[in-house]
């Protein structure tokens, strides 16, 4: 009996060490490899927020060390939106009966105006007063206002979006150079990493969470023709945290909060964010030119999965599988052809098709790029001169004429305010084909199309995209706006 207590006390003892000194060695390992921030923006870094030398850092302070480095640098954002608005009761305008049960006026008003408020956070991301924040936090809004850690506040104004990332980017103006963060390189994350999110959700400022990185390169989580690449996190997001800064134990940014996926609207343990390298370089464009230039290939691309594969009778498992070649596209100049499945890109791996249209979209255009095809069972090497994708918005435009028998143009920003539409939202027809399937459909000029088939259309480029997508001689559903009434609804039609 005394040996099995002293045997049961050793392993006791033994596991007591284990989990001190093993879980201790963890944390030192992970937040030990003290990285420069490569891609920083920041500007007057005696003003930024340093890196924490986490190696030196016991674990259980080192969270409130990196928060207290870069709270100074968060930005609670307020925004308003002036939306006008149909009135509901219009159909019944004329009726008597409704006047008389419901005592209303006889010339009721068309149209109301509407005022919304928003909450979400953004980080300073150099002492000149640009912020880094999310597009769906700012987008269509009237004004904006941002407050500080140190009691200040500014009006913002929108410097540039792009809602194909879900970045937006606004600038204040201070009289003294302002605390901002250091960009880290978010490719090197492994997952497992430990990760703090910062921000005011629901308005609660300064909220500061832990967790760890849950996985990489989530897409297509909220709209596959969008560029996703999303960090999945259990660090608490919730409304009023998109925006706000994602931070290795380094005290580097390394994600913009983004998302969260919930049945109940508040936090449920899967949180989404850009990553850092993402959206600096989303930024740097914004910043720069106030609109994202992105290449393009001219292909239509699908995973290359095993199922595929096995269809195919082909031995590669992974790359983007070419489904067409876009005539007179820099792809078909440089010979590529169906059925091939590329598998790198300038020399990385390409594992799927969201991967392969993210790192085209982010060369510059006119770059020779180069191309690893399995073409048959072989391997080929191709160049290609990357495109820009307003060519690829023409030619895609020219499709959806042929197929629906309409041209499109932008949403202006009169037609937005007066349907109560955001930013790049929607699409405006511009000509109709006479005998064509929306002309027969019933549609006019100035019409506005939102969705097709449920799918938002987010701009001309968003339209073109799904109308090239859809199958010949199919039943559509379009959602639209009535440009003479305001009023929306659903219209059916068959493709070409």
């Amino acid at each position: 009996m005394n040996r099995i207590t002293s045997k049961i006390g050793v392993v006791l003892f033994m596991v007591g060490v284990f989990l001190t000194f093993g879980f201790s060695g963890c944390s030192q390992s992970n937040a030990g490899e003290k990285s420069t921030p490569a891609i920083a923006v920041a500007a007057a870094p005696e003003k930024a927020a340093s890196p924490v030398s986490v190696n030196q850092a016991d674990f259980r302070t080192v969270i409130a060390e990196v928060a207290q480095k870069n709270i100074p640098a968060l930005a609670h954002i307020e925004v308003t939106q002036q939306q006008e608005v149909n009135t509901r009761f219009q159909p019944f305008e004329n009726d008597p009966f409704f006047h008389f049960f419901f005592n209303m006026p006889q010339n009721m008003p068309h149209k109301f105006k509407r005022e919304l408020k928003g909450l979400g956070s953004g980080m300073i991301m150099d002492a000149q007063g640009y912020i880094l924040t999310n597009n769906h936090v700012v987008a269509g809004a009237s004004s904006i206002q941002v407050l500080l850690t140190d009691g200040n506040e500014y009006t913002a104004k929108l410097v540039g979006a792009d809602p194909k990332t879900d970045l937006a980017v606004i600038k204040i103006n201070a009289d003294h150079p302002l605390p901002h963060v250091i960009f880290g390189d978010s490719d090197k994350l492994n997952v497992g990493d430990w990760v703090v999110a910062i921000g005011a959700p629901r308005g609660l400022d300064q909220t500061v969470t832990q967790g760890i990185i849950s996985a990489k390169h989530r897409r297509g989580i909220l709209d596959p023709s969008t560029y996703q690449d999303y960090l999945q996190t259990d660090a608490a997001i919730n409304p009023g945290n998109s925006g706000g800064p994602l931070i290795n134990l380094n005290g580097e940014v390394i994600g913009v909060n983004a998302a969260i996926e919930s049945e109940s609207g508040g936090f449920e343990g899967i949180g989404f964010a850009i990553p850092s390298n993402m959206a600096v370089h989303i930024a740097r464009q914004l910043i720069d030119h106030g609109k994202v230039v992105r290449g393009w290939l001219g292909v239509s691309i699908k995973d290359m999965t095993p199922v595929v594969a096995k269809e195919m009778k082909m031995e590669v498992t992974k790359g983007a599988l070419v489904a067409e070649v876009i005539k007179g596209s820099p792809a078909d100049e440089a010979g590529l052809k169906k059925d091939d499945v590329i598998t790198q890109y300038q020399g990385q791996a390409i594992e799927d098709a969201s991967s392969l249209q993210n790192a085209v979209a982010q060369t510059a255009i006119g770059t020779k790029a180069s191309l690893t095809v399995i073409r048959e069972g072989k391997t080929k090497d191709l160049t290609v001169r990357i495109g820009d994708m307003k060519d690829a918005v023409k030619m895609l435009a020219a499709s959806a004429e042929e197929r629906l028998g309409v041209t499109v143009r932008p949403v202006t920003a009169d037609e937005a305010s007066k349907y109560g539409l955001q930013d790049d939202s929607g699409v405006a027809i511009a000509a109709l084909k006479s005998g064509g399937p929306m002309a027969q459909a019933g549609f006019e000029v100035n019409d506005i199309i939102t969705a097709i088939n449920n799918i938002p259309v987010n701009g001309v480029q968003g339209f073109a995209d799904i109308v090239k997508a859809l199958p010949a001689k199919q039943n559509v559903v379009l959602s639209a706006v009535d440009h003479r009434t305001g009023q929306s609804g659903y219209v059916q039609l068959v493709t070409r």
